[in-house]
């Protein structure tokens, strides 16, 4: 990661020393225009997560203008070779990404990986969750993991890309039922939207995704919420959680934003100095309780390691699964 820390430590104190109004201005003259690349199809977390930040971060005064850029498949594998290649040198945007594209990369074996582009922060983590159609004969998890036991193949999950964290959580849940994870029947959508219309349109049994995915639908009453996959239960979300119901499975999936390779030093360190100025707003607080995001916020080279760590601890859980 090439990071030059002086330039950074120089830009945030000259940043942090100017009341906020003046810290606003001048990240505006920094980008009055703002890119986000999604490496998904509108309507998953991913996308969710771009336009929230291109709304936080024009309320607050922070960019001025912005563009959504959605390049869709295989957990973010079709669209980071574009970024990669496309945005190269380029620090006014950033990719949005996380914990599934490194389960995708993973397990599809992609020529390209995370470590091509330089890490930024990690933003947000959030619990997965199991939900079925209003008309589903599985009234609680109970009843899934009976379903699961008896004909593992027979459960068919819809969920986000091959390998990402949807895939993995389910590959979990049956192998702490004792079901066989290999034989879990995953339907691997590339946008949120798509696993939403299959699960309402009852084309599969269940579905799994971050909270924030199927929310409104649960609220709705379209869909019905069968377990969450923290360790405890989630403020404000009314959602037993898988451990409480006798399975043991606990997973926390995060989304974080990365920038194109070799941009500058300046450009980076500005990267990081908007972000800090985005989770410290009252907006961006406002829009994780709403959305029941829990703030993770690492920066920099803390991120970078972590990113190291957590792609070798996917790799062995995906093979554990069956899936690497």
């Amino acid at each position: 990661m090439h990071f030059d820390r002086r330039h950074f430590l120089a830009l945030t104190a000259g940043l942090a020393a100017l009341p906020l109004t003046a810290r606003l201005a001048a990240a505006e003259e920094m980008f009055a225009q703002f890119r986000f690349f999604v490496p998904a199809n509108p309507g998953g977390g991913w996308d969710q997560t771009a336009r929230t930040m291109e709304q936080v971060l024009r309320q607050t005064g922070l960019i001025g203008t912005a563009q959504v850029t959605n390049v869709g498949g295989a957990g973010g594998i079709v669209g980071l070779p574009q970024f990669i290649n496309q945005w190269k040198g380029q620090g006014d945007g950033l990719m949005i990404g996380g914990l599934v594209m490194v389960g995708a990369i993973i397990a599809n074996k992609a020529p390209v990986n995370l470590s091509m582009t330089t890490p930024i922060a990690r933003l947000t983590g959030e619990a997965e969750v199991i939900v079925v159609p209003k008309e589903s004969p599985f009234q609680t998890l109970a009843d899934l993991i009976a379903a699961l036991k008896a004909d593992t193949a027979a459960v068919s999950w819809a969920g986000g890309s091959a390998g990402g964290t949807d895939h993995i959580t389910a590959g979990l849940v049956a192998q702490a039922a004792g079901a066989d994870p290999t034989k879990v029947a995953y339907v691997a959508y590339s946008g949120g939207g798509e696993a939403q219309a299959a699960i309402l349109g009852n084309q599969v049994s269940c579905g799994i995704s971050g909270w924030g995915e199927f929310s409104e639908q649960v609220a709705a009453g379209n869909m019905r919420a069968l377990g969450i996959s923290s360790g405890t239960r989630v403020a404000g979300i009314d959602v037993p959680t898988f451990k409480e119901q006798g399975v043991d499975v606990e997973f926390f999936n995060w989304r974080g934003v990365f920038a194109p390779p070799e941009i500058s030093a300046d450009d980076e360190a500005k990267l990081v100095a908007l972000l800090d100025a985005m989770v410290a707003s009252d907006a961006w607080k406002a829009e994780c309780e709403k959305r029941g995001w829990t703030q993770i916020y690492l920066k920099g080279d803390e991120f970078a390691a972590s990113l190291e760590s957590e792609i070798a601890r996917t790799e062995a859980i995906l093979k554990t699964l069956g899936l690497a």
